[in-house]
């Protein structure tokens, strides 16, 4: 899923200012240094050596509540839930969770994607309809596990129709389409295109899944469909194309009887991670699903992951080496791709900055790389970056989604450890009324 980074900028002049994009409440810069929700992250990184994961533990709801604010305000009855894969860590959870009851317009529920995440969704307090689970290759041991429990289930593909309604006829199911059109943060992170890739029912199937769906009589109210991971704002036409082409699905799921109720939209919101990216505008967001869903009375559901979760944490570190080979400058940290594997598999770009004088001007260009012992540890090349000295603490910002759901041991090399940090919510605006989800 590696590819190609969303936006190749020209190299700026230099020296150039330093980035502004990430300051928001709670994480700022205070007398000259960086600040998350007013701790001293150089204090926090003595005590607790490296990798070390600040979490700001307001962010989540935040984010959350702009969508469903965003929701409110254009009259469509929806429902969240959060995709668990992002991060599953029991702090981030319990947030989330008391954020009110699922299926109310401030609750939240569960995306899962294996039965792991189902069992870890029940045991941190989600009832089981509240938990939505879509997988793809999924076994006859997973659903032996799933259909223990009387959570909703979206399938991926005839197969999965096929086997599941061998098990369980008469069950309700959701049915996860292809659309043929995709957008993210790069190639690689589209999830539907012109090429068929590894989720859903393609149009050119859609028959064959009706026609198992029936002969097992299978009862389906859901169609998901999902997009691609981390589109920004100059792709919402992107989605909006992919959302086009599953309404003529869903059209045919109507014509076929099934009594639709809800259309999954996914997730797939991104956030930008260079001062020259372009946010989503989620208002905008909110009316293109709002213009072609609410013609047919359903329930959208959405599954934030990274838009609930990237700028929830940073990873601290520190220079251990600065190193001329060539004509390039190495800016050698203390952390790896085992533990911010952003770069390495996704390729989304990557903002480090200085924890002292972080606003300092950026007068070189260097090449940003980890201490695992492989040369595709990187995590910026070219990249602007101010004069460091080796033992200086240093920060990536956006590393509150996946990256530490993701950390290994590669090369018996610490996954790190995280702090949490408290700190009052912001509410956004919301219109009165409350839009009926089931």
């Amino acid at each position: 899923m590696s590819g190609t980074p969303h936006r190749i900028e020209p190299a700026p002049a230099l020296p150039a200012p330093a980035p502004t994009w990430w300051r928001r409440p709670g994480l700022d810069v205070v007398d000259g240094r960086l600040s998350v929700n007013g701790a001293d992250l150089e204090a926090l990184l003595a005590e607790h050596g490296a990798p070390l994961f600040v979490y700001d533990l307001a962010r989540p709801v935040e984010n959350m509540r702009s969508l469903q604010a965003a929701l409110q305000r254009a009259g469509l009855p929806y429902v969240t839930r959060f995709a668990l894969k992002s991060c599953p860590d029991p702090r981030i959870l319990a947030v989330l969770r008391a954020m009110g009851e699922p299926g109310t317009p401030d609750g939240v529920g569960i995306d899962a994607c294996s039965p792991g995440e189902v069992l870890h969704a029940l045991s941190h307090g989600w009832a089981p309809d509240a938990i939505s689970h879509t997988g793809t290759n999924v076994s006859d041991r997973d659903f032996d596990v799933l259909l223990a429990h009387p959570i909703r289930i979206n399938l991926d593909g005839v197969s999965q129709l096929e086997r599941l309604g061998r098990r369980a006829p008469g069950r309700t199911v959701g049915i996860r389409v292809n659309p043929g059109a995709g957008a993210g943060y790069n190639e690689g992170l589209a999830y539907a295109g012109e090429r068929p890739t590894k989720f859903g029912v393609t149009p050119d199937r859609l028959d064959d899944a009706i026609a198992a769906a029936r002969r097992h009589g299978l009862n389906v109210d859901t169609m998901h469909f999902h997009a691609g991971s981390g589109w920004l704002g100059d792709q919402l036409h992107e989605f909006e194309a992919a959302l086009v082409n599953a309404t003529r699905l869903l059209d045919r799921l109507l014509e076929a009887g099934f009594p639709i109720r809800e259309v999954n939209v996914g997730g797939g919101l991104g956030r930008v991670a260079r001062d020259a990216e372009p946010p989503v505008d989620i208002d905008a967001y909110a009316g293109v699903i709002a213009r072609h869903l609410k013609p047919y009375g359903v329930t959208a559901s959405f599954e934030p992951g990274d838009f609930v979760m990237k700028d929830v944490a940073l990873l601290l570190g520190e220079v251990v080496s600065v190193e001329r080979r060539g004509d390039t400058t190495f800016v050698g940290l203390d952390i790896g791709w085992n533990v911010n594997c952003e770069a390495f598999i996704y390729g989304y770009a990557q903002e480090v900055v200085p924890v002292r004088d972080t606003m300092r001007p950026r007068t070189q260009l260097v090449t940003v790389a980890g201490h695992i012992n492989e040369a595709g540890d990187l995590f910026a090349q070219d990249y602007p970056f101010p004069d460091v000295a080796e033992g200086e603490p240093v920060a990536i910002l956006n590393a509150g989604g996946y990256q530490q759901a993701m950390a290994m041991t590669h090369c018996l090399r610490p996954t790190g450890t995280a702090v949490y940090l408290e700190r009052q919510p912001e509410r956004p605006e919301r219109r009165p009324g409350r839009p009926a989800a089931r």
